[in-house]
């Protein structure tokens, strides 16, 4: 029995499609991370997950039990589930600690090692008023946590935090799974912050599940240019303009365009594609470069200095996939 299964999920509101045929399954302690364009339907889907948006067909089991919709229950929301959304609201002057004695059903010892690990002991007596954004949401969260679910769904965690911020929440959010055993499921728009964190990554394009797999593959071997976009930059070459790059008499990928991400686009002296460096970018560990190869300009990634405007090069791919 999985500890989280998704099945054949429909959502339809006002007569528009938000989602359509979603799947998967999930095991306890894997961590999974949702992608996909701002109105892909990631937010409906964890909010389905968590009980609180119906769906029109399809069900949520969650420990061997279906997740109840809010059109059956009259609170909605499931209590081994807990759900931070973009929108958390603490409630106004009052002290954090007051705020989070008034959900804790914990222990002093199960409280102190929460707070430690949300990194918020040191903000009990600040009153709510007085707390940065990211303290804030850590509050939230700890908040959510004392009920310790089993799953913490998370919709854009990192959203709207400077650096210093995201990088606590990072750090708070790696030791929610490994400290305190509670799965995650979160979505974010920053391919840093899922590829070096998941597991598993679910991408959606307009409500459908188009890929699944760990983040070495839906990385190095994406379904379509949607699913690379998500995930850094990359090259795109048109079938049309690809015959340089084709090895002769390989006829499988005819009539299919080439993808390449920039770190594989690799300047050679001598074997290569030749090309013309038409701008130099720096970037403090690297350079990128506007490479012209006949009628298609590449990016390419190097930590060679020197490259100026005009320079004639050579260039190899490696890593190449085809869609």
């Amino acid at each position: 029995m999985a500890f989280l299964d998704v099945s054949g999920i429909n959502v339809v509101e006002e007569g528009i499609v938000i989602l359509k045929d979603i799947n998967f399954s999930m095991e306890e302690h894997r961590k999974i991370a949702l992608s996909g364009e701002t109105g892909s339907g990631k937010s409906t889907l964890l909010q389905t997950i968590a009980g609180l948006v119906q769906p029109s067909a399809g069900q949520v089991m969650f420990e061997g039990e279906r997740v109840i919709g809010p059109h059956d229950k009259l609170v909605p929301g499931h209590p081994g589930i807990a759900y931070l959304s973009q929108q958390f609201e603490l409630p106004q002057f009052l002290r954090v600690e007051q705020v989070l004695s008034y959900a804790n059903s914990l222990s002093a010892e199960e409280a102190r090692t929460l707070y430690e690990v949300c990194r918020i002991s040191h903000l009990a007596k600040r009153r709510t008023n007085q707390l940065s954004g990211g303290e804030r949401q850590r509050i939230a969260l700890a908040r959510l946590l004392s009920s310790w679910p089993s799953l913490l769904l998370l919709d854009e965690p990192y959203s709207n935090l400077d650096m210093g911020h995201k990088r606590i929440l990072k750090s708070v959010i790696h030791d929610i799974s490994d400290e305190l055993g509670i799965t995650c499921i979160l979505i974010s728009h920053d391919p840093h912050d899922t590829l070096s964190w998941a597991d598993e990554i679910l991408v959606i394009q307009d409500g459908k599940l188009i890929q699944q797999g760990n983040p070495q593959q839906i990385y190095k071997q994406p379904v379509n240019e949607y699913t690379a976009s998500l995930f850094g930059k990359y090259n795109a070459i048109p079938a049309d303009k690809s015959k340089a790059f084709i090895k002769p008499g390989d006829n499988k990928t005819k009539g299919k365009d080439l993808l390449v991400r920039p770190e594989n686009t690799t300047l050679v002296a001598s074997g290569g594609v030749p090309g013309v460096v038409m701008a130099a970018h720096y970037f403090g560990s690297h350079y990128e470069l506007d490479v012209q190869v006949e009628d298609v300009t590449l990016l390419v990634k190097t930590g060679k200095d020197g490259f100026k405007a005009g320079d004639a090069v050579q260039v190899k791919l490696s890593d190449v996939w085809w869609v």
